[in-house]
C-alpha cells in the first residue's frame, strides 16, 4: 500500500509539473485585449480534438471559438462554405480583431475561407501541420488500392489533397496576412516510406512550409501531439499576439 501511495505521489507531482508548464508560457503574455480566436480541427476529428488549445488561449485572454464541420463528409468548397457560415454567426459582427489557428485540414480550409472573405478586422493566423502544398500520401493512392480505399473512406476532401495542379491545396492563394506556420519532426517507419523527411507521420515539413509565411518553426512531435503540447501552445499565443514566434529555447 505505502509503495501505491507513493507512486501515486509521483505520478501527481509529475502531472502537476506538466500543468504548471502548459501554464507557464501563458500567464506571461502581454492581454490580447479580448480578441477572437476561431479554432478549426482536421481531417477526421471534431471539437474535442482542440479543446486543450481553446482551453489554453482561453486562459491566456482570448474569446476562443472552436468549430466543427463535417470534414469527412463533404468536398471543399462546402466545408468551406459551412466554415464561413460559423464563422459569421460568432465573430464577424462588432469591431474586435479575429484570429485563426487550424489544425492539419483545418488550417487549408482557413486559407480557403479568408481567400473569400474576412473579418474587417482581421488578425493573425497560426496554421499547425497543415498540408499546405497538398498530401503525398493523397499521390501515393494512385497506385495502390488499399491505400485508394481508405483514401475514399476518408471522403472527397481527403481525395482532394493532392500534391499537384489540380489538388485543392493548389488552388489557394499565397497569403497576404500574417501567417505563423508549426510543423512536426517526429515521423515513424511506415510514414517515411512514403512521405519526404523530415515529417511528423502525416505531413510533411515540404509540405506544411507556405510561400508567404511570416515565420516558421518545428517541434519534434507527431503529427496529432502537435495540437496539444505546451510548447505549440506557448508558441500560437506568441505569434497570435507578437506577430512572431518566440526565439527562447524550448
Amino acid at each position: 500500500m505505502k509503495k501505491l501511495l507513493a507512486l501515486l505521489l509521483a505520478v501527481g507531482v509529475i502531472a502537476g509539473g506538466y500543468y504548471l508548464v502548459r501554464l507557464l508560457p501563458l500567464v506571461a503574455t502581454d492581454n490580447p485585449g479580448g480578441a477572437k480566436v476561431v479554432l478549426l480541427h482536421g481531417l477526421g476529428r471534431s471539437v474535442n480534438a482542440m479543446l486543450l488549445l481553446e482551453s489554453d488561449l482561453t486562459k491566456a485572454g482570448f474569446d476562443v471559438h472552436n468549430i466543427g464541420y463535417p470534414s469527412t463528409e463533404a468536398a471543399p468548397e462546402v466545408l468551406v462554405e459551412l466554415v464561413s457560415e460559423a464563422v459569421d454567426a460568432c465573430c464577424t459582427q462588432g469591431h474586435h480583431t479575429v484570429h485563426f489557428v487550424g489544425h492539419s485540414l483545418g488550417g487549408l480550409l482557413i486559407r480557403a475561407y479568408l481567400a473569400e472573405q474576412r473579418p474587417t478586422d482581421l488578425g493573425r493566423v497560426v496554421l499547425i501541420a497543415s498540408p499546405n502544398k497538398g498530401s503525398e500520401l493523397a499521390d501515393v493512392t494512385d497506385s495502390e488500392s488499399l491505400n485508394r480505399t481508405l483514401l475514399e473512406l476518408a471522403g472527397p476532401t481527403a481525395q482532394a489533397l493532392q500534391t499537384d495542379a489540380t489538388g485543392f491545396p493548389a488552388q489557394l492563394p499565397a497569403p497576404d496576412y500574417p501567417v505563423g506556420v508549426i510543423a512536426g519532426t517526429r515521423g515513424n517507419p511506415v510514414a517515411d516510406e512514403w512521405l519526404p523527411q523530415p515529417n511528423d507521420g502525416l505531413v510533411s515539413v515540404a509540405s506544411a512550409q507556405l510561400d508567404g509565411m511570416t515565420d516558421f518553426v518545428t517541434f519534434p512531435l507527431t503529427h496529432w501531439r502537435l495540437r496539444s503540447d505546451p510548447r505549440v501552445t506557448a508558441q500560437v499565443v506568441a505569434f497570435l499576439v507578437n506577430g512572431e514566434f518566440s526565439s527562447e529555447d524550448e
